[in-house]
């Protein structure tokens, strides 16, 4: 059985320049970056502005689990599908992050052969995004402390800065750092700390601006520190936003690449969804929209959290009205929720299966709290008994909700008909466009946010805050932030906040340890449990099994 890196290097690539022209892209509209990805510029952008849209597909899952539920590889077979069954399908994915390539997934681009090629290019440097991103982060940190160690005429208060510098690698150990020190030539000693781009506010901003000038404005709004006073002190206070931007001036743009069958797919983007808000960019998606007649895109984790964002924080700000939501889940997965270990998932577990197939009825109510249509993947294992798929079916049928199976992994495009078939006659039967709605309203505080999605969405009891949760929320509605979303970062490993609870938890309690404010990107971040914003490797890295040989070809990437 070949690799997923196998598959991809023996397939045989379209020149980008001719993916381009499928869809209609004018040559002085593409900026290539080698023969098979380039970047889309902002004269396309603008020649689409007036042309209608196309059907919004929305891609989520069930809760993870060290099985695989197959979310990026569902979306990019359903494409292929699209494609098979002559619809002018258009994906819109995110980018991946080095920090899970090289910590547990090794790759995102996803597997079989149902993938976004070129899965090398894809999963490391790609088109440097992520560098810029990372560059534009700690420029301005770079400003801030220069700021502070030539006289400090803003008075900031080296205990209160808020912004940390970023890294795209996972790494536990520059969570917490004192910086500064060896004397006054090396700075003034403040204590500081790094996060993982993904889940930076650059990162945010990128994906959720509408084009360069809305960029470099919102970058001017990131809050920086407080000063002496206690008063705010922005990006724009330090003069650095307008640099910030000049060094995403590229990366603003998003990318074209294809899948395995040479469907377009454009990545641009890659916030985490369990401490960030999941999406690509709004930029992508809506060239997505403009370019094809359905647009196929995917939110990180389960629904719970890159769902409820792209709907309550995306769609919102961006005004995008979904048709469809796909659900993807795996009989091995529902069992792991059911108590099954890992090494025992390929065994057939009807009990197992039917109990922890309520963490797949949980999504699926969920889901049509928004108002919008739900269809179930099952991404299948040959490890699937008849029996298994039977509780499979008598669930989504109690839920009245349609499924199909799929088996774009093992077969691409022709795997993903039944699907493909699926999700066009739910849309053509009740497009959700018209009764979309996110979970809850802008004009509510910003706790009664917090409990709207806690409660409706996590189904916890209530919602709980440390003292230091409480002083940060009265500070950001102190500084105009109660009127924004808010963006959850939890565990995605449970619908609750302690990844220990698996299925679907009653009787608990989300606790709220921390609340920061994105004033840029335009939402508040929460942050429940244990969750880190510097994930860090697992005692395996992917990075071990990863190297590249003789003649330059890479091995190792899943």
């Amino acid at each position: 059985m070949l690799t997923d890196i196998e598959i991809a290097q023996q397939a045989k690539l379209l020149p980008i320049a001719q993916v381009a022209r499928d869809l209609g892209i004018q040559e002085e509209e593409l900026e290539p970056y080698g023969r098979f990805k380039a970047k889309l510029n902002e004269s396309l952008y603008q020649r689409l502005s007036n042309q209608p849209d196309g059907k919004l597909i929305l891609v989520t899952a069930i809760n993870p689990t060290p099985a695989g539920e197959g979310k990026t590889t569902t979306t990019a077979g359903l494409g292929q599908a699209m494609a098979r069954i002559g619809k002018k399908a258009v994906i819109a994915l995110r980018e991946p992050s080095l920090g899970p390539v090289f910590g547990i997934k090794g790759g995102a681009a996803g597997g079989g052969y149902a993938q976004v090629l070129p899965m090398e290019d894809i999963n490391l440097h790609f088109t440097g995004d992520m560098h810029a991103i990372t560059s534009a982060n700690n420029l301005l940190c770079a400003m801030l402390d220069n700021h502070i160690h030539q006289g400090n005429a803003l008075r900031i208060d080296q205990r209160r800065v808020v912004i940390k510098r970023c890294m795209d690698m996972n790494d536990r150990e520059l969570r917490n750092i004192v910086a500064g020190l060896g004397g006054k030539i090396n700075g003034v000693p403040r204590e500081d700390g790094f996060i993982i781009t993904v889940a930076s506010e650059v990162m945010a901003i990128l994906c959720l601006a509408q084009d360069l000038s809305d960029l470099k404005e919102r970058l001017g709004k990131i809050l920086v520190a407080y000063n002496l006073d206690g008063e705010a002190v922005y990006a724009r206070d330090l003069k650095a936003h307008g640099a910030m931007a000049a060094l995403l001036k590229d990366a603003v743009m998003p990318n074209l690449v294809q899948t395995l069958e040479g469907t377009p797919a454009i990545m641009h983007g890659g916030p985490f969804a369990n401490i960030a808000h999941g999406c690509n960019s709004v930029r992508a998606t809506r060239l997505a929209l403009k370019l094809g007649d359905y647009c196929i895109t995917e939110a990180g984790f389960g629904s719970d959290l890159g769902a409820e964002k792209f709907f309550d924080i995306k769609c919102r700000m961006a005004d995008l009205k979904p048709s469809v939501v796909v659900v993807v889940a795996t009989v091995r997965a529902l069992k792991y929720n059911g108590g099954v270990a890992k090494a025992d998932l390929s065994k057939e577990n009807v009990p197992a299966l039917e109990k922890g197939i309520v963490n797949l009825k949980a999504h699926v109510e969920n889901m049509r709290k928004f108002g919008i249509p739900v269809v179930v993947a099952i991404n299948r294992f040959h490890t699937d008994t008849d029996a298994e798929l039977q509780v499979v079916d008598q669930c989504c049928k109690e839920l009245a909700v349609p499924y199909a199976l799929s088996e774009v992994f093992g077969k691409g495009g022709e795997g993903g008909i039944d699907l493909a078939n699926t999700v066009i006659k739910v849309i053509e039967e009740q497009d959700g466009a018209e009764q979309f709605a996110p979970i809850y309203s802008l004009d509510l505080p910003l706790k009664e946010k917090i409990k709207a999605i806690a409660t409706r969405i996590y189904g916890a009891d209530d919602v709980q805050y440390t003292p230091s949760a409480e002083k940060n929320i009265r500070e950001i509605e102190a500084l105009g932030g109660g009127t924004m979303p808010v963006c959850i970062a939890k565990t995605q490993y449970s619908l609750s906040d302690n990844p220990a609870l698996l299925g679907r938890p009653k009787n608990f309690t989300i606790t709220v340890k921390e609340a920061r404010l994105s004033n840029g990107a335009g939402f508040v971040v929460v942050l429940t449990g244990d969750i880190m914003t510097m994930p860090g490797l697992p005692k395996i890295p992917a990075a071990e099994k990863i190297d590249v040989n003789e003649e330059g070809v890479i091995e190792g990437l899943f």
